[in-house]
């Protein structure tokens, strides 16, 4: 899918027409239907991206979630959900030596933070 497609599919859900979001940005007339064959700047890309409220990675179909804080949001929450019952899994020993294993972890990567 191309940039101007995934434009398209977000102006359709704003209910705006491509002209609408063109003079919303201040582009010229038929400035965004050269995304169909050509990848925009940096500067145009941010600004379509900031008046959608989706990432630049999106707009370029790199990824399929409009948002990449979402996705860490949605990771994170079932991380911790599945690192805590990993925990309540363990015996007591295990629990021990996994917090030992956790702090030796964090104090091999102070120390080697402080030689870069």
């Amino acid at each position: 899918m191309t940039t101007f497609e995934i434009v398209k599919i977000l102006c359709k859900e704003r209910k705006i027409s491509i002209n609408d979001l063109e003079e919303s940005l201040g582009y010229s007339k038929n400035t965004l239907y050269r995304l169909k064959t050509q990848t925009p700047g940096s500067d145009k890309l941010e600004a379509i991206a900031d008046y959608f409220d989706v990432s630049t990675d999106y707009l370029l179909a790199r990824t399929e979630f409009k948002r990449c804080d979402n996705l860490k949001v949605k990771n994170e929450s079932y991380a911790d959900k599945r690192l805590h019952e990993i925990i309540n899994e363990l015996d007591e020993v295990d629990k021990e030596l996994l917090i030992a294993s956790i702090e030796n972890t964090l104090l091999l990567a102070k120390q080697l933070a402080k030689k870069m």
